[in-house]
């Protein structure tokens, strides 16, 4: 059984108290107040009381009624760790402080929650259930009544309950009078807005180690976001250890002990399916490809100087090469057997033609076929025969928007994933072509500013282009990105979280909340990110969290 990457020794995550508290400073700003038991992202329909639980987590039970599998299982393990850090937290939250700053309800307390009861409508098997999908139902129904002291979360699918497991560890705050926590009655009824909520992951310009992206799933689960897209290889090295072409790896990564060997990765796909998360692939081509040439140097474009001598450099995959399709072909078919995903990410975007425009071969060819300078028929030539290849092995793929802007004949279900320019006019066109799509465009990580910037993700909405009421099947959702020049494991995590907590609320919820309530809610999540091991960065300023 699979527990958390950074609670499996409670030992070390009892002593971690973390209540985010804004000191009010003339100097720095406005001062935010953190929330207490308010969930992240907001839920769609929720019903408070006045009246409140205590919940004691020594003897709290998890019930599970009816159908179970090893998902419902591990998860439940989790939650119970979590539960008791938190446990630990309200213990050290009262030492120091008045009892009447610890967090005491005005309303009435019904006396003790002793359990929850979990009852999944069907196996966690039907229909392709046992791994999480595009479609998967994550909708729950999560009561926390005044009359009975046992809790109800009620989903259709396993999916569901992950989430409103969640949910319901988000709930419970410290009661103030040593261990106990406390917990408010309320209903909430709750499906994502958006089904496809991604981060995505760059392992080519620094390795990750894989403790680093298993403590990226847990860090996901916690924002209720359900696909890791793993940009794994690029220019700068190519870590995955494929077992058809290793040489790739071998030549390609940084160094030996930076690969993911098929064991890594069948451990980070497990570990994935059991928080309801999708592994996405990306192997990115014609360009980004500059590594793999450090192997296979006949699969890229040999360039050349004006004088038309060869400058020794190499430039995007030679799509006038044969050999090459075989190749991709090869490597694809173990990709999706390796990645159980139903879809891959091919890339498509960034193409340079200057290697292509200097090579003679290369100009001799687009002559022979009536094409001459014209560049990009020549990269849409590629896609169309990799787009081919991908098809016969029964995946469905996904491109960056530029395959789309080139005017590549693609198949209706092919995705385009927008990432620059007007990206309002980028999905109207592409939906009203018939392609699925997916929005990154106002969700760089990587884009940086000073101090807690969360609230330009948070400002983006992915339903805000004209013809979305009619393409609501095919707006499939969006991913915050984490692209990886200036990130490795020193300070990858504080630069995803919680400000891809942003994108991740846009991506859930149909309510959006006023931004000064947001604020408020975020630093308490990004405190409780912190309690679960999760090192985010303060979101609105000046604070601390006390330990």
């Amino acid at each position: 059984m699979q527990s958390s990457v950074l609670l499996g020794s409670l030992t070390l995550l009892l002593v971690a108290f973390v209540s985010r508290t804004n000191t009010l400073n003339s100097d720095s700003g406005p001062w935010v107040q953190s929330t207490q038991g308010e969930p992240w992202p907001l839920p769609n329909l929720r019903r408070l009381s006045k009246s409140s639980y205590l919940l004691r987590a020594s003897t709290f039970q998890f019930n599970v009624v009816g159908e179970t599998c090893d998902i419902v299982v591990d998860a439940v393990e989790r939650y119970k760790a979590i539960i008791l850090t938190e446990a630990g937290v309200a213990r050290v939250f009262v030492q120091g402080h008045a009892r009447s700053s610890s967090g005491r309800d005005n309303g009435t307390t019904k006396g003790i929650l002793t359990a929850l009861e979990i009852h999944l409508g069907e196996s966690c098997e039907k229909d392709g259930n046992h791994w999480p999908h595009l479609q998967m139902k994550e909708s729950y129904t999560l009561s926390i009544n005044e009359t009975t002291t046992v809790a109800k979360l009620v989903a259709q699918s396993v999916w569901g309950v992950l989430r409103g497991l969640e949910t319901f560890s988000q709930l419970l705050y410290p009661a103030g009078d040593g261990p106990n926590l406390r917990i408010k009655c309320q209903t909430i009824v709750d499906r994502p807005k958006l089904p496809h909520r991604g981060l995505l992951l760059d392992t080519s310009r620094h390795y990750l180690p894989i403790f680093d992206i298993l403590l990226t799933l847990d860090a996901m689960s916690y924002n209720k976001m359900n696909v890791l897209h793993w940009h794994i290889v690029d220019d700068n090295s190519f870590p995955y250890q494929s077992s058809s072409y290793p040489e790739l790896s071998a030549k390609g990564a940084y160094h030996p002990s930076m690969v993911y060997t098929l064991n890594d990765i069948q451990k980070i796909v497990d570990y994935a399916r059991l928080r309801g998360i999708r592994i996405m692939p990306e192997f990115d081509t014609p360009g980004h490809t500059r590594s793999w040439g450090l192997a296979y140097p006949e699969l890229l474009t040999p360039c050349y100087d004006s004088k038309g001598k060869p400058t020794g450099k190499l430039g995007p995959m030679n799509p006038i090469n044969n050999s090459l399709y075989e190749f991709l072909r090869n490597l694809f078919a173990e990709i999706v057997q390796v990645f159980p995903d139903q879809y891959v990410h091919l890339g498509g975007d960034e193409v340079l033609f200057d290697c292509w425009k200097s090579n003679p071969e290369i100009n001799t060819y687009m002559n022979s076929h009536n094409i001459s300078k014209q560049y990009v028929r020549l990269e849409k030539e590629y896609i169309t025969k990799l787009l081919k290849i991908t098809d016969s092995l029964q995946a469905n793929t996904i491109v960056w928007q530029e395959v789309f802007d080139n005017g590549v004949v693609m198949p209706n279900s092919t995705v385009v994933h927008v990432w620059t320019g007007f990206w309002q006019k980028e999905l109207e066109n592409a939906t009203k072509a018939g392609h699925p799509v997916l929005l990154s465009a106002c969700w760089y990580l990587d884009h940086v500013a000073t101090g807690g910037d969360w609230l330009k993700f948070y400002r983006c909405d992915p339903l805000a282009f004209n013809g979305a009421a009619n393409a609501t099947s095919l707006m499939l959702g969006g991913e915050a990105c984490m692209w990886g020049e200036f990130v490795d494991s020193n300070n990858v995590h504080s630069a995803i979280w919680p400000r891809a907590s942003a994108a991740a609320e846009r991506l859930w919820s149909n309510n959006k909340q006023d931004e000064g309530k947001a604020a408020q809610r975020l630093e308490e999540h990004a405190c409780r990110m912190h309690r679960r091991g999760v090192p985010a960065k303060p979101p609105n300023g000046p604070g601390f969290c006390v330990t």
